[in-house]
């Protein structure tokens, strides 16, 4: 009999997590499929894995490659090949589908003929649990679309794993996975949404994405591997092939669309990454990306939010330090250190000095941040340490710069205190910040862990202390920039009122912004006993009642 659906597993070396893969599709609601193994030549116990997973159901196939390929794109093509049914999908090993999956988007396809059917992707960080919808807007109702230029948003969701294809559509365009590059789903997925008459988005989760982002090594994804120049080449790669096929097939005009989801999505995720990259890979990230930021549209440039432009300009211009310091900002509404305002063209610039170029001069215009106009509570100030040096017991003392570029604080001294909530309570610090030059104010204060108010039952997490500001009644908090290159610092501290000692280690935060981390770790049984405890309790009163055990324990 013809199985109704071929779901794709494709594996390198992945012996221990392909069983669950494999077992998430036994387990589909719809039982009339196929499940074909297709092994990029492991080395490791992944054959034999395979193999006795294909004992138990005769419903799954083993193929193994001659030789490893480097990348998804062969076994997947591979498996093409041998699949038997009218629809495919197509599953990595350290991945699962939902039960439903398979039903939800084969009943889509018998709704209506279409080219192919996609659904909800659910992430899991394999670090803490947390889930969450990979671009949850472009899937959030059902619907059934002509053709990608009914909705150019999808270019952002580019996975060929959260699709159901009808095999016809994949024959009749002669539509394989490219092989031998990287980012290869960018290029199917745009190749299939233009190729597409029509298809069907369901909102149900039918694609379960385990997220490790922190993997080191080989270990990593290839989007975790950004680090790697090969990396950067790899996806400016895959982006100029998209760009060639959307002009040879006639979809030219969909080409802002496409340029605003490389900078929107691809270069936004190097961007963050620039604070931590040395000299030398700065230089060279320029030198590969610039050829090609000047073929993008002008108009992708235009639906960048200003901090992100500036960021790419910067880049563009060669003023690498200053795209490294612009870049701590992203997303967090955190100032400039300095702007300058042509007295002449009424603009205000990024930076210290107003750009020589018009294209320059356009994109680092910071005008419409607002930074001298904005309601208190919602300006932007840019607030750094500059010094960090272990105090006595478990303190830590601080010097603190805050840039305010809009000019918005007279000069004077003005309050300020820092903020940090390990629990529901929050232990408040005041601090005074002392003029230093025009826009530039400076305080010193003391952070002491020990006062920290630590519920009674432990704290294990993370905290980021906040910085706030007031100013004629009225209060502006923001993040706390760290110096990126001070060694934690870890002390075991004891707190008051019966609370048991935590671990507590300081450090910065490694990504992103770069903000002043505090790390809590319980210790003796409060980690042994009464927070596991805590943790399997759902019930608000019996969590009360667990913590009140705690606290009789002490």
């Amino acid at each position: 009999m013809t199985p109704d659906v071929t779901v794709t597993v494709i594996v390198h070396n992945d012996a221990a997590r392909l069983p669950r893969a494999v077992d998430s599709v036994r387990r589909q609601t719809h039982a009339g499929l196929e499940i074909v193994i297709s092994d990029d030549h492991s080395t490791d116990e992944t054959p034999s894995v395979a193999r006795e997973l294909a004992a138990r159901d005769p419903r799954i196939r083993y193929h193994r490659l001659p030789e490893n390929s480097g990348g998804c794109s062969a076994p997947r093509n591979r498996a093409i090949e041998v699949a038997r049914s009218p629809y495919l999908m197509f599953l990595d090993s350290d991945d699962e589908l939902p039960e439903r999956a398979v039903e939800l988007l084969l009943a889509a396809h018998r709704e209506r003929e279409v080219d192919f059917t996609m659904g909800a992707v659910r992430r899991i960080r394999v670090d803490s649990g947390h889930r969450s919808t990979w671009m949850p807007h472009l899937v959030s109702e059902r619907r059934t679309l002509d053709g990608i230029a009914a909705d150019p948003r999808l270019f952002f969701e580019h996975l060929s794993t959260s699709k159901m294809y009808a095999r016809a559509f994949l024959d009749r365009h002669e539509l394989r996975f490219p092989e031998g590059i990287h980012y290869e789903d960018q290029l199917f997925s745009a190749q299939a949404y233009c190729l597409a008459r029509a298809f069907t988005i369901i909102p149900d989760p039918v694609y379960l994405w385990y997220i490790a982002p922190y993997a080191a090594g080989d270990s990593a994804s290839i989007s975790n591997q950004r680090h790697r120049l090969t990396n950067v080449r790899d996806r400016v790669h895959v982006q100029r092939l998209i760009d060639d096929f959307l002009t040879a097939s006639g979809h030219g005009s969909l080409r802002e669309d496409k340029d605003y989801k490389f900078l929107k999505h691809d270069f936004r995720m190097y961007a963050g990454d620039l604070p931590y990259r040395d000299e030398e890979w700065l230089r060279s990230f320029a030198d590969i990306v610039n050829p090609y930021l000047g073929t993008l549209t002008p108009g992708s440039y235009d639906r960048l939010p200003r901090p992100e432009r500036v960021v790419v300009q910067l880049v563009r211009d060669g003023r690498l330090p200053e795209a490294r310091l612009a870049a701590r900002g992203l997303g967090h509404g955190v100032a400039p250190r300095q702007v300058t305002t042509d007295a002449a063209g009424g603009g205000t610039y990024w930076g210290d000095r107003i750009p020589s170029s018009a294209g320059s001069r356009r994109e680092l215009d910071v005008t419409d941040l607002e930074l001298d106009t904005r309601p208190f509570p919602s300006a932007q100030f840019r607030h750094e340490i500059t010094e960090l040096t272990r105090g006595p017991g478990a303190s830590l003392e601080l010097v603190i710069r805050t840039y305010d570029p809009g000019l918005r604080l007279p000069v004077g001294p003005h309050r300020a205190s820092l903020l940090l909530a390990p629990g529901r309570r929050r232990l408040t610090l005041p601090f005074r910040l002392d003029p230093v030059s025009p826009g530039v104010f400076e305080g010193r204060a003391r952070l002491d862990l020990s006062a920290a108010p630590v519920p009674l039952h432990g704290f294990a997490g993370v905290r980021h202390p906040l910085l706030r500001v007031q100013h004629q009644g009225l209060a502006h908090t923001g993040l706390l920039l760290a110096p990126l290159d001070f060694p934690a610092l870890t002390a075991r501290v004891g707190y008051h009122s019966g609370v048991a000692p935590h671990r507590v280690t300081v450090e910065p935060e490694g990504r992103g912004p770069g903000r002043l981390q505090i790390r809590w770790r319980p210790t003796g049984v409060t980690e042994r006993v009464i927070r596991p405890v805590v943790r399997r309790v759902a019930r608000p009163r019996v969590r009360r009642v667990a913590r009140l055990v705690a606290s009789s324990l002490r």
